[in-house]
C-alpha cells in the first residue's frame, strides 16, 4: 500500500528558474529545489557528509554541488556520481494550477526528549521565564521550552543580546527571590551571559543558565565554537553540571534549580547538541521531598542580649540592606515600638517608603544628609541584611548589631559587638517580644526636621539651572510624583544613579539595581526581568507599573533591546538622562585630577530611535515641558521612552 503523503505548496516553476536551486520547508522538513533540464525536484535537504544545506549549492555541469565541502548528487534522482554514499531522497513533486506542491510523508508525533524533560521539570519547579537567544547548538533544548510555552506553562522573551537576558533573570531573581532562566549557544552566546549571571552572584539572585554545546565527540578537539563551558562558568556558577548521554535530565535539571534557590545564586547547566534530542521516558522532576524550610531562628541569648541593648539605648537607628527586603513588616514594627529611624543601604532604597514617619532616606555615596546626620548621632545601630560595603559606609565607632540570616555575612568587614544569626524577620519579632523599659527618645519630630532642611536644600538646587539642561533634582522630582505608589523601578549605573539616590523619593515602590558587580547597561534590561514579573497572575507583582533609569552610556549598552520591547508588548517606561558624556567617568577623572578624556559621547536621537523600534518616544529639552511628558509615557499603554536633556554638572 502506498504512503499517504501531505501536498505543500513551495511556490511557482517562475520563481526557481532553469538551473537554479533553493531551499524550501515542507512542515518540519527542510527540502531542497531543483530546475534541471526542465524538471523541477526535490530532494533531502541535508548533504550526507555533514549535513550541509544543499538548497545553498548549485548545480554545475549537471550535478548538484554541497556548498560546504563540494560533494555531489544528481539534481533529479538525489545520486551520488562517485559511489561514496547512496545519495539523497527525493520526494514527490506536483505542478497544479496555482503553483508547485511537494509530496512529503506524514511527520511521526513527537517523541518525548531529553528537553522536555528539562523543561517540564523547570517549570515543576516554578521556572515561569526563559529569557534568550535561539542558535544552533540549543535547538533541541529551545524545542523543549517551546512546548512548554505553547501550553502556557512559560513564557519566553527573545532577546537581541545574551547579556541582556543574564541581566533580565539577575533582576527577576532580586525583585521575586525565584529563579528564572537564560538560554544561550555554544561559545561566545554563553560567554556572552557571563556578566549579568555575575550580577546575580555578587548580590544572592537566583538564576539559572541554559547553554548549547558542541557535540560531545567533539570534546577537546577544538571544533567550531567550542569552549570548556563548564571552567568558564566555573566562578560565578553555584553548580554547574554537564547533561551527558547517560545522564538523568530530570536530576540534573532538580539539582541546579535547588542549587539556584538554597544558594541564592546562578547556576549553570551545559547541553551538548546531540543529548537534547535523546528519547526518553524518564518522569520530570520537582521539589517534592528535595526541599525543607531555610527559616533560621536565633540563638536565645543573643536574641536576648539584643533587646536589652536595644532597651537601653536612647538613640537607636535601625539599617537595612537588601538582604532585608522580603522581612521588613517586623523591622517597621520594631522601629515604631523604638520611635527610631530606619536608614537604608542604597540597595536597600524603597524597603521602606520615604513617606513613613521613620523613614531616614539612604546612606552612603548615593544617599543623603538625612540618614548621615541620624548615623552621627546614633548610640546604637541594629543593621539588618546589610553588607557594611565600602560605598554604604556604616559607622564601625558605633555600637552595632548585626543580624542575618548568613553566618558569612556576620562581622564581614570589621568585628561587630553583638552577632545574631538569624532570618530577620524572627530575630525582630522576638527581639520586640522581650523589649521593656525601652529608654529611647522619640526621634520622629527630628526625622521630619531633617527631611525639612533636605527638601529646602533640593528647591535650590532646582535653581541652578543654566540653560545647559535640566537638573537631575528636577527630574526626579517630577518621577516621584509621576509614578504609581508600587512602581518597579530598575536603575541603571552612573550618574543617573548617584541622583535617583538622592533626590527621588519613594513610596511603596521596588528599586532594582546592580549592587556590588556596578555594572553599567543593568537598567533597561533589569525593566525587562521585572515586566515578566509583572505578568504573573496571583503574585504581589502582577499588573505593576514598571519604569527603568538610564544615563546615554547605560542605554547605548543594550540599546537594541528598545525594539524587544514592542515585540512582547512590554509595557516598560524607561527615562533617559542623556548629558552626551559619560558623565560619571568625568566626575572621577576630574577628582584624581586627570584630564577629562575620551569620555564625550556620540549619540543619536533616542527618542526618534524609540519610535523607530515601535515605541512612544518623547524628548524633553525643558523642564516645563517635564512633568507632562513623564505622564503621558507613563500613561502609554506600551513600550515608552523619555529622552530629557540634563546637565552632566547637576547631579
Amino acid at each position: 500500500m502506498s504512503q499517504k503523503l501531505r501536498w505543500h505548496r513551495v511556490g511557482t516553476r517562475e520563481d526557481l528558474p532553469e538551473g537554479r536551486v533553493k531551499t524550501v520547508t515542507c512542515g518540519h522538513q527542510s527540502v531542497c529545489l531543483t530546475h534541471h533540464e526542465g524538471t523541477v525536484s526535490a530532494l533531502d535537504n541535508r548533504c550526507p557528509h555533514q549535513g550541509g544545506p544543499l538548497g545553498e549549492g548549485s548545480i554545475e555541469d549537471g550535478w548538484l554541488r554541497c556548498p560546504w565541502h563540494g560533494w555531489d548528487f544528481h539534481p533529479q534522482t538525489g545520486n551520488s556520481p562517485g559511489g561514496h554514499d547512496d545519495g539523497v531522497d527525493t520526494y514527490a513533486v506536483e505542478e497544479r494550477a496555482d503553483g508547485l506542491y511537494v509530496g512529503m510523508p506524514e511527520e511521526d508525533t513527537h517523541e518525548r526528549s531529553t528537553s522536555d524533560v528539562v523543561a517540564e521539570t523547570l517549570v515543576n519547579w516554578g521556572v515561569k521565564w526563559v529569557f534568550g537567544m535561539v542558535g544552533h547548538s540549543n535547538l533541541g533544548l529551545a524545542d523543549g521550552v517551546r512546548r512548554r510555552v505553547l501550553d502556557g506553562e512559560m513564557g519566553y522573551v527573545a532577546i537581541r543580546h545574551e547579556g541582556a537576558a543574564s541581566f533580565a533573570v539577575s533582576a527577576y531573581g532580586k525583585l521575586t527571590g525565584r529563579p528564572a532562566a537564560c538560554l544561550a549557544i555554544a561559545g561566545p552566546g554563553a560567554t556572552n551571559l557571563l556578566t549579568g549571571l555575575w550580577d546575580a552572584h555578587v548580590d544572592h539572585a537566583p538564576a539559572i543558565a541554559l547553554t548549547g554545546q558542541v557535540e560531545s565527540q567533539w570534546f577537546g578537539r577544538g571544533a567550531f565554537q567550542e569552549l570548556d563551558l563548564k571552567a568558564a562558568f566555573g566562578g560565578v556558577a553555584r553548580w554547574s553540571g554537564v547533561m551527558l548521554p547517560s545522564a538523568s535530565p530530570a536530576e540534573l535539571t532538580t539539582l541546579a534549580c535547588k542549587h539556584a534557590i538554597i544558594q541564592e545564586g546562578p547556576v549553570h547547566m551545559v547541553f551538548p547538541d546531540e543529548v537534547q534530542t535523546l528519547p526518553s521516558e524518564e518522569p520530570a522532576g520537582g521539589p517534592q521531598g528535595r526541599m525543607v524550610s531555610r527559616r533560621v531562628a536565633g540563638n536565645r541569648e543573643d536574641i536576648g542580649a539584643a533587646a536589652e541593648a536595644l532597651s537601653q539605648a536612647k538613640r537607636p537607628v535601625i539599617v537595612v540592606g537588601h538582604g532585608a527586603r522580603f522581612q521588613m513588616d517586623g523591622v517597621v514594627a520594631l522601629a515604631e515600638r523604638l520611635k527610631c529611624p530606619i536608614l537604608t543601604t542604597f540597595k536597600g532604597k524603597g524597603l521602606i517608603g520615604d513617606d513613613h514617619a521613620l523613614a531616614a532616606g539612604v546612606l552612603g555615596r548615593s544617599g543623603t544628609p538625612v540618614a548621615s546626620w541620624f548615623m552621627n548621632e546614633a548610640d546604637l545601630l541594629l543593621v539588618c541584611g546589610a553588607s557594611f560595603s565600602n560605598h554604604t559606609g556604616i559607622a564601625d565607632k558605633v555600637r552595632t548589631i548585626q543580624i542575618d540570616r548568613d553566618a558569612m555575612a556576620l562581622g564581614n568587614r570589621h568585628p561587630i559587638d553583638l552577632l545574631v544569626q538569624a532570618d530577620i524577620a524572627l530575630a525582630v519579632d522576638q527581639i520586640v517580644e522581650r523589649l521593656e523599659d525601652v529608654q529611647a527618645v522619640d526621634q520622629r519630630e527630628d526625622v521630619a526636621a531633617r527631611w525639612a532642611i533636605w527638601r529646602a536644600e533640593k528647591e535650590r538646587r532646582e535653581l541652578e539651572e543654566v540653560g545647559d539642561g535640566i537638573h537631575s533634582a528636577t527630574l526626579f522630582r517630577e518621577l516621584s510624583d509621576a509614578v504609581d505608589d508600587d512602581a518597579i523601578i530598575s536603575v541603571d549605573v552612573g550618574n543617573n544613579t548617584y541622583s535617583f539616590g538622592r533626590y527621588f523619593e519613594t513610596r511603596r515602590q521596588s528599586v532594582l539595581m546592580s549592587g556590588y558587580l556596578g555594572s553599567i547597561g543593568f537598567g533597561l534590561p533589569g525593566a525587562m526581568g521585572a515586566w515578566a514579573a509583572t505578568q504573573e497572575e496571583g503574585t504581589p507583582f502582577f499588573g505593576r507599573q514598571v519604569v527603568s533609569v538610564s544615563g546615554d552610556g547605560g542605554l547605548g549598552q543594550y540599546l537594541a533591546e528598545l525594539s524587544t520591547l514592542p515585540l512582547h508588548n512590554m509595557n516598560i517606561t524607561h527615562i533617559l538622562l542623556h548629558n552626551g558624556q559619560l558623565g560619571k567617568i568625568s566626575k572621577e577623572q576630574r577628582a584624581g585630577e586627570f584630564d577629562v578624556w575620551k569620555t564625550t559621547l556620540n549619540n543619536p536621537n533616542f527618542a526618534v530611535v524609540a519610535e523607530e523600534c515601535g515605541m512612544l518616544g518623547i524628548r524633553v529639552e525643558s523642564a516645563e515641558d517635564l512633568g507632562d511628558a513623564l505622564r503621558r509615557a507613563l500613561a502609554h499603554p506600551g513600550p515608552a521612552l523619555v529622552e530629557v536633556m540634563t546637565d552632566a554638572a547637576l547631579i
